[in-house]
């Protein structure tokens, strides 16, 4: 599949999620078989006024290639200054613009989901995006702003107008938040409306929901997100699912509890101790979802503050359940 000018050897991308989708994470990911990552959604206003913390989300890791750095804001100029600016410091193959967060304090500020309410705004910012950056511009949107206001498929058909490469659509109004079904239909009503590549969004939780969203949806690629919450597995299962060959079962706990840790050993090179303990707790949280008597352990893990007591539990946690 071609987004632009650019080839992607994948049917499988990674969401982008603002606080889970860091580096560490992405890594962890790609190793088992995320053909496609974004950056943590970026803030173009922060990254403007040269906020460093803002900076330090848009770093790729070694060899992560091809990617996508995700912007968010509604200031038509300050858009474009900012995805020149990801553009440069991230080294990233496609710049996304976010335009589905359901997000509160992002809709507030008229950025995310809440510019689908306003398509001729939506579209000079992808325009205005597009003559400051040498690489494909492509967005995310959601299937309207509420039922009333189901309009996924005309703003798509704006969008591939105004010079969107791709478009990722998840399959729920901004009033849903992450509640009830995702409309898988919608997003085949999408897909049916342009000729550019579209990236299926909601509800896939298993290598099976994978294969039957692009089935029904006829989309070019299925976008993975809270389903790969502590299962980066979910992609190595999607591709087997995909090629037609026997899904392969979950690693023994083990060996998921080891993966677990080696993304927080990567995560505390990156940002410290402290933060990487802080944002271990909700992951290694995840990785434990599922398993017999994990409960006790849980409420260890929101505790953790050194790695050292990371590797304890770790231990523990290898040697107690199985």
């Amino acid at each position: 599949m071609l987004i632009g000018q650019k080839q992607i050897d994948s049917k499988l991308a990674l969401a982008p999620m603002a606080g889970v989708c860091d580096l560490a994470f992405r890594a962890v990911c790609r190793s088992f078989g995320a053909g496609l990552t974004y950056t943590e959604m970026v803030s173009a206003k922060a990254l403007v006024y040269q906020d460093s913390k803002t900076r330090s989300l848009l770093h790729l890791g070694e060899g992560e290639h091809p990617a996508a750095a995700q912007l968010f804001g509604s200031d038509i100029d300050c858009m474009g200054k900012a995805a020149a600016l990801a553009e440069e410091i991230s080294g990233a193959d496609i710049i996304d613009i976010n335009m589905g967060c359901p997000v509160g304090k992002v809709v507030k500020s008229g950025d995310g989901s809440a510019l689908m309410l306003d398509p001729d705004k939506a579209m000079k910012i992808i325009e205005t995006v597009k003559k400051h950056v040498s690489c494909p511009v492509t967005i995310k949107i959601r299937k309207g702003w509420d039922k009333g206001k189901v309009n996924a498929a005309a703003f798509a058909k704006m969008a591939e107008e105004a010079g969107a490469s791709a478009i990722a659509v998840h399959g729920r109004t901004r009033m849903q938040m992450y509640s009830g079904a995702a409309d898988w239909d919608i997003i085949r009503d999408v897909k049916q409306s342009v000729n550019i590549p579209v990236l299926a969004n909601g509800d896939v939780f298993t290598a099976e929901d994978a294969v039957r969203i692009l089935k029904y949806t006829g989309a070019d690629m299925v976008m993975i997100g809270r389903g790969a919450f502590g299962n980066p597995w979910i992609f190595s299962q999607a591709r087997a699912a995909l090629a037609g060959e026997p899904i392969p079962e979950l690693p023994p706990l083990g060996e998921r509890i080891d993966t677990a840790v080696s993304q927080f050993v990567l995560a505390e090179k990156i940002k410290g101790e402290k933060i990487a303990c802080l944002e271990a707790r909700k992951h290694f949280a995840w990785y434990l979802r599922g398993v017999p008597y994990a409960g006790f352990f849980r409420d260890k893990i929101t505790k953790i503050e050194t790695m050292a007591e990371l590797y304890k539990l770790s231990d523990t946690i290898k040697r107690e359940l199985r």
